[in-house]
Order: C-alpha cells, then structure tokens, then sequence
C-alpha cells in the first residue's frame, strides 16, 4: 500500500475511516511544527499548547485502539508498534523537560529540535509503514469502525504528557479517566490564569500545580503501569 500522504479520502476509506483521520491531525501538526520555528516567548508557548493539545490525545487513541489491532492481524505488528510507543514515550519525556525549569536557553532549544524531529519520524513511520500495513490487512467496514472508536477515545483522553504510564491496555485505559478529568481541569485552570490579573492568576496557576502533583501521584499507581514494554518504561 503507498503512503498515507499519497492517497485522497476516498482511498483511504471514506471521511469515517480511522486512516483520513489519521492523516488530517498529521497535516495539522505539520502546520503547528512550521509555525513553531523561530517562535520565543509568548508566541511559541501558544504553539506548544495547541501543539500538545492535537499530539496526546491522538497518541493516546493509537495506543488505545490502533496500535492493538494492528498487533491482533499482523504477525509482525508488535516489532512494528513497538518503535512507534517508544516515540511516543520520547516525546512525553522531552515535554516533561520542557516543562520544568531546568533546561537553560540552549538546551531548551536543542530539546525543542530533538522534539519537532521525534514528532516528524513519528508521523512518516505511521503513514508510511504502519497503517498501509493496517489498511492492507482489514477492510474498508473495519476501518470505519476503527475510525468511530478512535475519534471516541481521542475526545476523551488526556491533553498532557503522562510519561510514567503505560503505553499499552490495561494500564493506559485504566489511567484515562482521572488523568483526562485533572488535565481537562487544568486546561481550564491554566485559561482563567492567563485572562486574570495578578494575584487572582497566582492563586490559580498554584491550583494548576497542585493538580499536577495529584495527576503524578495517580500515574505511579502499579496497575497504571501494566502491560507496557519494558523499553517505555520511566523510572
């Protein structure tokens, strides 16, 4: 099967299939990473939060859904989604660092460029090498389906890095209920601290942390880290 990139909605299965799905956040994130470049400040803080708000729900749907169906119907499906977890986990690690403040101006720059890289080899491998695959091994009925799920999942999941979760069900599915209701809450949170004046902002970006400390608190639980390979596991 050609590329993702190289085949319209129509062969990909229609606007249901999970494929055009796929393949319409990857043409989003593709504008977000140009708009990126050369960005500092405000600017490209604005980008990053777009950036995470398309990236984590969408991977957190492929390894809730995708990933374990290409697994089920190819032989060689967990070489395959391994590389791909892996990226994932990656990414969740950089915007971790990025988060904090331990990075000085030049590291925080290389991690940024180790970031857009990741996230570009994350988007060939897929459109490239495993969903062909996918689309090649199920047919169009079934790629609607998949679709329908995975657009379910992704409107539900959690908008943050969590990189101490399992990448793979059990472990992920059972964490996306109190992570996705803490970072939907402080998505809210983070809104009302950037439209209010100090100290009201400072109280509410205090509440952000704090609910951020709860959602690593919650990702450390033993049963949220089951079923990951041991080559995504942090800590």
């Amino acid at each position: 099967m050609p590329s993702l990139a190289d085949q319209s909605v129509e062969q990909l299965g229609g606007p249901w299939s999970v494929l055009a799905r796929q393949k319409r956040d990857h043409v989003r994130l593709d504008r977000l990473l140009q708009e990126l470049e050369g960005t500092s400040g405000s600017a490209q803080e604005r980008v990053l939060h777009a950036i995470a708000r398309l990236v984590f729900p969408h991977a957190f749907a492929e390894e809730s859904v995708l990933w374990p169906e290409l697994r089920r119907v190819l032989p060689d499906g967990e070489e395959l989604t391994l590389q791909v977890e892996q990226e994932h986990q990656e990414v969740n690690e950089i915007w971790v660092r990025l988060e904090s403040d331990e990075l000085d101006a030049a590291e925080r720059c290389s991690a940024l460029d180790r970031l857009v890289e990741v996230l570009r080899e994350d988007v060939r491998d897929e459109e490239d090498r495993l969903l062909p695959r996918l689309q090649g091994a199920v047919p169009p009925s079934r790629l609607r389906q998949l679709g329908v799920a995975w657009e379910v999942v992704r409107r539900t999941a959690p908008t943050r890095p969590h990189r101490v979760v399992a990448r793979r069900p059990p472990g992920n599915a059972l964490a996306a209920l109190p992570l996705t209701v803490i970072d939907h809450g402080r998505d809210l949170v983070d809104a009302a601290a950037r439209r209010t004046p100090d100290p009201t902002s400072a109280r509410l970006r205090s509440a952000s942390q704090a609910m951020a400390r709860a959602a690593g608190r919650i990702e450390h639980v033993g049963v949220l880290r089951r079923g990951e390979h041991p080559s995504t596991h942090w800590g």
